[in-house]
C-alpha cells in the first residue's frame, strides 16, 4: 500500500470511528468544515488550495495530505502546487520546509502512484 493509499484508509476508518460516537458537536464540526469548502464567492479548488497554505504554516500534515488529494482530484496542476508551497514557505518561513518535502512526496505519488510488484 502506498503513502496515498494509506493515509486515506486511515482518515476513512478513524472518521466512522469518530463518527459513530454520535457526538453532536464533533458532528456539527465535521459538517461546517464540510460546507465551507464547497463553491460560493470562491471556488472549491481556490478553497482547497488556500486550506492547503494553512495546512502548511501550522504544520499538519494529515491535513496537507488531504487538501493535496482532494485539490488533485479538483485538477490542479503540479505548477499550481508549487506556487503554492512557495506562499507557504514565504509566510510559514523555514520550518515548513520539512513539510514541503513530504508534500512533493505525497504529490508525486498522487500523479504517479507506484506500481504493484
Amino acid at each position: 500500500m502506498n503513502k496515498v493509499e494509506e493515509f486515506n484508509a486511515y482518515r476513512e476508518k478513524m472518521n466512522e470511528r469518530i463518527k459513530s460516537a454520535d457526538n453532536k458537536v464533533l458532528k456539527r464540526f465535521f459538517s461546517l468544515d464540510n460546507q465551507a469548502y464547497q463553491s460560493g464567492a470562491l471556488d472549491e479548488k481556490t478553497k482547497e488550495l488556500l486550506g492547503l497554505i494553512a495546512s502548511m504554516v501550522l504544520r499538519c500534515d494529515d491535513c496537507i495530505s488531504y487538501h493535496l488529494g482532494t485539490v488533485h482530484k479538483l485538477g490542479a496542476t503540479t505548477e499550481e502546487i508549487f506556487e503554492v508551497f512557495s506562499i507557504a514557505n514565504l509566510v510559514g518561513g523555514s520550518i515548513c520546509i520539512p513539510h514541503t518535502r513530504r508534500a512533493v512526496e505525497f504529490w508525486d505519488e498522487l500523479n504517479d502512484p507506484p506500481t504493484a510488484d
